[in-house]
């Protein structure tokens, strides 16, 4: 992402100053904890929405690295409290917060994350963009808590699995790209804009996840993970749908009782894959970010705008 780095690395740079400011604690064990975090910290792709939205939509200020700093808060937050929930031991090939300091402490870190974000907005008068962003942190629970209630029966249609996937992953993305818009000029029709881009690449986002879980783009051969913890993805969903009612009860069956047994759950990737599951998948992943690009080339060719489409086909060309 050359370009990406090229027209906001500055901002960049003084964001991550500025964030590891807002995570400072006096207690000994809070501030350990959010050092680590900070140390370990990913690619902040969120972060880079915020900014080049800001750009394309009038420019950066303080608000918009409030902003991004928000976001992060509250996307670190989300990833702390998921692996209690998930009860996962790794997070970035390192051990997870509730896997050093247990559940207990896990769930405390993310509920303090939570309120960071929620004080640097209020103590700083953005309320319409912590509006914007706790829309975002209600809508993922929903989204989430929907997931976990039709994997109980897998009587997922692709109507709820898009809802599924437009709340809990695609909804952060769209908040980061409204409230950067938002920041830039208080235009809320711009931000309602950019929160509908966002949306578009956060679908696309998380279609390119369910592709690589059927070994997709060279990564290496299928995990089949999303069969194994019964969630029902894109591809598996078309191929239910196209199935005979025989084929559809085996297949619905396997994923119920068998998803731990590696033979059955190759099997069932194997069919989805001869059923047109994933080329479906990667056909409708394509359609989003068409609908994203075509939002974000309403405006002027500028290197912000540039940078922009960059980041869109890396989040949906990558490898990993």
């Amino acid at each position: 992402m050359e370009l990406v780095h090229k027209v906001i690395g500055n901002e960049l740079s003084l964001f991550e100053k500025k964030f590891s400011e807002s995570v400072k604690s006096s207690n000994r064990l809070l501030d350990r904890i959010m050092r680590l975090i900070i140390k370990r910290k990913g690619k902040q792709m969120r972060p880079m929405f915020v900014f080049l939205s800001a750009k394309i939509a009038g420019g950066v200020n303080d608000v918009t690295f409030r902003a991004a700093s928000l976001i992060e808060l509250l996307h670190t937050a989300t990833l702390v409290h998921d692996d209690v929930v998930d009860n996962s031991m790794m997070r970035r090939n390192f051990f997870s917060i509730n896997a050093l300091w247990k559940n207990k402490i896990a769930v405390l870190v993310g509920d303090y994350l939570l309120s960071k974000g929620l004080l640097l907005s209020i103590d700083n008068g953005d309320y319409k963009i912590l509006q914007i962003t706790s829309r975002a942190v209600k809508e993922m629970s929903e989204g989430e808590l929907l997931q976990m209630e039709k994997a109980r029966k897998l009587d997922i249609d692709e109507s709820i699995y898009f809802e599924i996937i437009r709340a809990k992953t695609a909804s952060l993305l769209s908040s980061a790209c409204a409230a950067g818009a938002l920041s830039a000029e208080g235009d809320e029709a711009v931000a309602e804009k950019f929160r509908l881009f966002g949306e578009k690449v956060g679908i696309a986002f998380q279609i390119k996840d369910d592709l690589f879980d059927y070994g997709q783009d060279n990564i290496g051969k299928p995990t089949g993970i999303d069969i194994k913890e019964k969630k029902m993805t894109l591809p598996l969903i078309y191929a239910l749908q196209h199935a005979d009612s025989a084929t559809k009860r085996r297949i619905i069956y396997t994923v119920k009782n068998n998803s731990t047994d590696r033979d059955k759950v190759n099997e069932v990737i194997g069919y989805v894959q001869s059923s047109g599951g994933i080329a479906y998948a990667a056909e409708k992943m394509m359609e989003y970010r068409k609908g994203a690009l075509d939002i974000l080339h309403s405006y002027p060719q500028t290197p912000a705008r540039d940078a922009m489409e960059e980041l869109v086909n890396y989040v949906i060309d990558r490898k990993y």
